[in-house]
C-alpha cells in the first residue's frame, strides 16, 4: 500500500485536496479527526489532559475545552509541548491502526492528512512521499477569516505556531500551489499528480 503524507498550513486547502484524493479512491487517515475524537467526551486523552492541566481545561461536556487550551498553548510553548506529549502518541497509534485496516481491506493508497507532519520527527520514515499544499500567508489569513470569523491577529499566531512555509516546501516530494485557483482548477492539479500518489 502506497503511503502518502499530506500537509499544509492552516487555510491552505489541504482538507479539500484530501477529499479529492478520497474521491479518486484513496483511503484517508485524518490526524485532526483522530485528535478531536481523543479529546472529546470519553476520548482516550481526556483523563491525561485533566491530570496534566487541571479540571479547568475540561468543558461541561467532559471533553477538552478547546478554546481555553488554544489560548494557553499559543501563549506557553511548554504547555503546548506537554499537550502534544499526551496526544501525539495516541494519534500515531490510532493512525497506524486505521492504516492496517486499509491495507487489510486491499486499499492501494492511504493518505495521511497530518497538519503537523513536518514538525514531527515520527512521520517521514513511515511515508513513501509527502504532498504539500502551499499558499501565501496572505491567502491563509483571508481564507481562515472567511471560514472561522477569527481576527487576523489570532490567525497570525496559528500560522506562526506551524512550520514555516519554506520548511514545508523543503520536505515536499510533491507540491500544489493553491493560490488563485478555482475548485475545478485545484481538482485538475490533484488529478495531474494522482499517478505520483499511487492512484
Amino acid at each position: 500500500m502506497f503511503r502518502l503524507g499530506l500537509t499544509g498550513g492552516i487555510g491552505s486547502g489541504k482538507s479539500t485536496v484530501s477529499a479529492f484524493l478520497a474521491q479518486a479512491g484513496a483511503g484517508v487517515v485524518d490526524a485532526d479527526v483522530i485528535s478531536r475524537q481523543l479529546t472529546a467526551s470519553g476520548g482516550g486523552a481526556v483523563a491525561s489532559i485533566q491530570l496534566a492541566f487541571g479540571h479547568d481545561f475540561i468543558g461541561a461536556d467532559n471533553g477538552l475545552d478547546r478554546n481555553k487550551m488554544r489560548q494557553l498553548v499559543f501563549a506557553d510553548l511548554k504547555a503546548r509541548e506537554r499537550l502534544e506529549a499526551i496526544i501525539h502518541p495516541l494519534v500515531h497509534q490510532e493512525a497506524q491502526r486505521q492504516a492496517a485496516h486499509l491495507r487489510e481491506s486491499g486499499q492501494v493508497c492511504a493518505v495521511f492528512d497530518i497538519p503537523l507532519l513536518v514538525e514531527s520527527s515520527y512521520w517521514r520514515s513511515h511515508l513513501d512521499k509527502i504532498l504539500v499544499i502551499d499558499c501565501t500567508p496572505e491567502t491563509q489569513i483571508q481564507r481562515v477569516t472567511q471560514r472561522n470569523q477569527l481576527p487576523g491577529s489570532a490567525i497570525q499566531k496559528m500560522i506562526q505556531a506551524q512550520a514555516h512555509r519554506d520548511v514545508r516546501l523543503k520536505a515536499a516530494d510533491l507540491v500544489i500551489c493553491n493560490v488563485g485557483l478555482t475548485l475545478d482548477q485545484l481538482a485538475q492539479q490533484v488529478r495531474a499528480i494522482q499517478p505520483d500518489c499511487g492512484l
